[in-house]
């Protein structure tokens, strides 16, 4: 390594001038631009732009912070730089000058156009707002916003980090312009992001180190980026002390250059020295710097050659982004899935206990059995079975004794039984949905924002006693549309099919599918099995066990809708939230559109 500001690269990928090119002084972007070869490229990344703008991660997962910087970045430097350049390959060359904090950058730039036009100085950090010097020739590319159109331009000095102060310097080659740009490692927060989002705007990245802090992890972790973006990069090691620590620092900052696979960057040296009055470097020691960027201005194929390099490193750089966003939007998938799937597992564990509970004989105790025993004890489901009783006599024991007769008792509690049973079951499953969702991040951000989730609905007991009216109802339709038949007609009277009813629901409660048997239900003596001849004589012995299967099979539906009614409200959750199933497929698409038309557009460019 040598001093003194000679430029040193053993593998130097600067560009060498050349005797083509607008080396008159005349602007580039003066120049009438011809029709650009690369208009499918473009198109290609206007809609990627619009497919990631428009991509949402709407649950919190840890991969969705990631994807959201990451979506948020591609449409910076597609609005920044990719498109703005594509539009014009022949506008200035942008080099944005970065670096560490204190490294010089302001007092390199003003230093290279001699003229102190951002400012310098001790306090930190010294750049609040970006500041662009360009030759007066190119104002007008750079002033109307096409490049940064989010900083508004401004003539002046800005404290406003959105800001972007366009200075023209007659000492600037046309065709090249520098934007210094705030620390990469400030203590503010915006500051950093600017940086970033800058250096994301470049054609080429002038990095600006100290020999004190050019080991330091933020300057290589920008310059991986910038590596992995194949961006052009020049290094500047500022502040080199005398005495021999070139010799020392050249072989330890070459290897680290080498090991990063940085190996071929152009690499200038200043050494430590005095400023001038105005607070400006020597011509002498800016000289090597400022005579490599002026080649590399009045050469257009050397610019070319950095545009095409830059471009390239973005458009391929966008694949692994673009990467990124799938994989985040597969997570959105997953997760959705199994937030769903925590659903369905709860509300089919209640349907099953439902479904359990009224198979097994579970409900034909306590009051049911009671009133069970009330009803066969009084004779009357025999009676009612067995001949045409009037209903006038129930009429007159229910007037007298101010109770309902024992069957509509019978009948009551057994859909009291039954509704307890529904609604504890949908509240088990609501807490067991409600207990998964809160162990997920994406449910327990859901959950948040609708805690009532966890707890069945307000109308649950509204709609259970609807549920089993209607059930009920179906039932002795059933029974009704069974003795529809002339031959039975006269068998089966209204006071009757109301008697069979009970029946029914009695077969719908038990193991056996049929009149129930077991030691509890037989404490009635043989009244149950006299029935259950009697109901095979009027219908036939098929036909009441098919009016109890199909008895049963209503229930089981009208308990499934009830469970998924109340399982929708998870599923209306998940579904507001927005998880767009297709987004991954739409970015794999015009993913591969865009590598498309980068390999011939740029191609046709050269």
């Amino acid at each position: 390594m040598t001093t003194q500001g000679e430029s040193v690269s053993a593998r130097s990928t600067a560009p060498t001038h050349s005797s083509d090119g607008p080396s008159s002084g005349r602007p580039p972007c003066a120049q009438v631009p011809e029709p650009s070869p690369v208009g499918p490229l473009v198109d290609a990344l206007v809609e990627l732009r619009e497919t990631v703008k428009a991509t949402r991660f709407a649950l919190p997962l840890p991969s969705a912070e990631r994807a959201a910087g990451v979506a948020k970045s591609m449409v910076d430097q597609l609005d920044d730089y990719l498109l703005p350049r594509l539009d014009r390959l022949d506008a200035p060359l942008l080099v944005v000058v970065g670096g560490s904090t204190g490294a010089g950058k302001s007092t390199l730039v003003n230093s290279l156009i001699r003229t102190p036009v951002s400012p310098a100085g001790v306090l930190r950090p010294t750049t609040r707002a970006p500041v662009l010097v360009c030759h007066p020739a190119d104002m007008p590319w750079f002033s109307q916003g096409r490049v940064l159109p989010s900083l508004a331009r401004t003539s002046g000095p800005s404290a406003d980090p959105r800001s972007l102060q366009v200075v023209s310097a007659h000492a600037l080659t046309p065709g090249l312009a520098f934007l210094d740009a705030p620390d990469i490692d400030s203590v503010v927060d915006a500051n950093r992001r600017l940086a970033g989002q800058l250096l994301a705007a470049a054609d080429l990245w002038l990095f600006v180190t100290t020999a004190a802090r050019y080991a330091d992890a933020v300057p290589w972790e920008m310059l991986r980026t910038a590596r992995n973006r194949g961006t052009a990069v020049a290094l500047l090691l500022d502040r080199v002390p005398g005495g021999g620590a070139v010799d020392e620092i050249g072989p330890h900052l070459t290897s680290m250059l080498e090991e990063h696979e940085l190996g071929g960057v152009p690499l200038f040296v200043l050494p430590e020295t005095r400023l001038d009055s105005q607070g400006l470097l020597s011509e002498a020691q800016v000289a090597p710097l400022r005579d490599w960027f002026t080649r590399l201005a009045h050469s257009a194929e050397d610019r070319a050659a950095v545009i095409r390099q830059t471009v390239g490193g973005a458009i391929d750089a966008l694949t692994g982004e673009i990467a990124v966003l799938s994989a985040a939007a597969e997570d959105q998938l997953a997760a959705a899935r199994v937030l769903r799937e925590a659903v369905r597992g709860a509300y089919r564990s209640a349907t099953d206990s439902v479904e359990k509970g009224i198979h097994d004989g579970a409900l034909l105790r306590g009051e049911v059995l009671a009133r069970w025993q009330e009803l066969v004890g009084t004779g009357d489901i025999m009676r009612a079975l067995q001949a045409r009783v009037g209903k006038a006599r129930d009429r007159i024991v229910a007037a007298v004794t101010g109770r309902p007769a024992p069957g509509a008792r019978f009948q009551e509690a057994i859909g009291s039984g039954l509704a307890v049973l529904l609604k504890g079951a949908a509240t088990d499953a609501a807490d067991n949905a409600g207990a998964a969702w809160r162990a997920h991040p994406a449910g327990a951000a859901l959950l948040d924002a609708a805690p009532g989730l966890t707890r069945p609905s307000d109308d649950l007991d509204e709609r259970i006693a609807r549920l089993v009216r209607d059930w009920q109802r179906s039932v002795l339709d059933l029974v009704r549309t069974e003795a529809g038949d002339k031959r039975m007609i006269a068998r089966a009277s209204a006071y009757a099919v109301n008697a069979t009813g009970l029946l029914v629901m009695v077969s719908v409660f038990t193991a056996t599918a049929f009149i129930p048997t077991g030691a509890e239900i037989a404490v009635a003596g043989g009244t149950t099995v006299a029935a259950q001849k009697v109901l095979e004589a009027i219908f036939g012995d098929q036909a009441v066990r098919s009016l109890a299967e199909r008895a049963r099979h209503d229930l089981d539906d009208r308990v499934k809708a009830l469970f998924d009614e109340q399982a929708g409200r998870f599923h209306n959750a998940l579904e507001g939230a927005g998880v767009d199933e297709d987004v991954a497929a739409r970015l794999h698409g015009v993913s591969g559109t865009v590598h498309t038309a980068r390999t011939a557009g740029l191609d046709v460019a050269r």
